[in-house]
């Protein structure tokens, strides 16, 4: 077998290989424990919170779970994120990782599907625990249904608004790594929350240029709404508690944007990443 035929398949292990130690570390955290954890008693809470309306305890518990799993998942992706690359700088453990066969790029992509791989986990997680509270509710109270007619109580639809949850967390992730190939972990995680708060508002620079009468300022809001990420169509949970269709293929171009604007992320961070000197 020649070099050119087993390439692929090695550089493949290898990226699955730093995948998998990304992994492992990442569920050894206790911080992360304790987010899962805390998200879970969160969409408990949310059960309580729930008998004190008339009416409306479906629908708090169903978008208080999914608020939940959306915000704690934020957390981990930042948090753990940010410590991608500057945990192996500072531990001065990146000389040893790229004295061996490992090309930066492999390290990188390695690094990203870890985290997204424990994302993928706790995600899973937290939507678990909130079928569970609502299978409950269900059989502890079956009249509830009654006054949700529009979706039932335990949702499979609900599996629609976690799929663009975990593919925004997906691009917060690619953030995340990005700025941490040439920033301290501080200014990665304030520029990816910072990201993260523009891109929920990103549409409403597109239509800047009704509210301004700068030319300049209208172009330049133009090139931030094509440049910064657009996160407002990753958020369906109104619609999912509401029992309001969201078409699977709103969902299937959603996610082909994110696996985009990943894709270039994940481009820019190697040539960074590639041209960085840790001599």
């Amino acid at each position: 077998m020649t070099s050119q035929e087993s390439g692929m398949p090695a550089s493949a292990r290898v990226v699955a290989t730093v995948a998998l130690n990304v992994f492992r570390e990442s569920v050894r955290d206790k911080v992360l424990y304790n987010l899962v954890l805390f998200a879970i008693v969160l969409m408990g809470a949310s059960y309580l919170l729930g008998q004190l309306t008339i009416e409306q305890d479906v629908k708090i518990i169903k978008d208080l779970g999914l608020t939940a799993t959306s915000v704690f998942g934020l957390f981990i992706a930042v948090f753990i994120g940010i410590g991608l690359v500057s945990k192996e700088v500072e531990r001065r453990s990146i000389y040893s990782l790229l004295a061996k066969p490992l090309r930066r790029h492999e390290f990188l992509l390695g690094k990203y599907l870890g985290l997204v791989l424990t994302l993928l986990v706790n995600v899973s997680a937290m939507t678990a625990a909130l079928f569970a509270i609502l299978a409950v509710m269900r059989w502890a109270r079956p009249e509830l249904a009654q006054f949700a007619p529009e979706a039932p109580i335990v949702d499979p639809g609900l599996l629609k608004a976690v799929v663009l949850i975990f593919g925004e967390l997906a691009i917060v992730t690619a953030c995340a790594l990005f700025f941490s190939t040439y920033s301290t972990p501080m200014l990665s995680a304030a520029f990816t929350f910072s990201l993260w708060i523009v891109g929920h508002f990103n549409d409403d620079l597109r239509h800047f240029e009704t509210v301004v009468r700068s030319r300049a300022a209208a172009w330049l809001a133009r090139i931030l709404y094509y440049l910064l990420p657009n996160l407002a169509p990753f958020d369906v949970k109104a619609a999912i508690v509401h029992g309001q269709p969201v078409p699977s293929g709103y969902i299937l171009l959603t996610l082909g944007y994110a696996a985009v604007y990943i894709a270039i992320l994940l481009v820019g961070a190697t040539i960074i990443f590639a041209r960085r000197d840790f001599k």
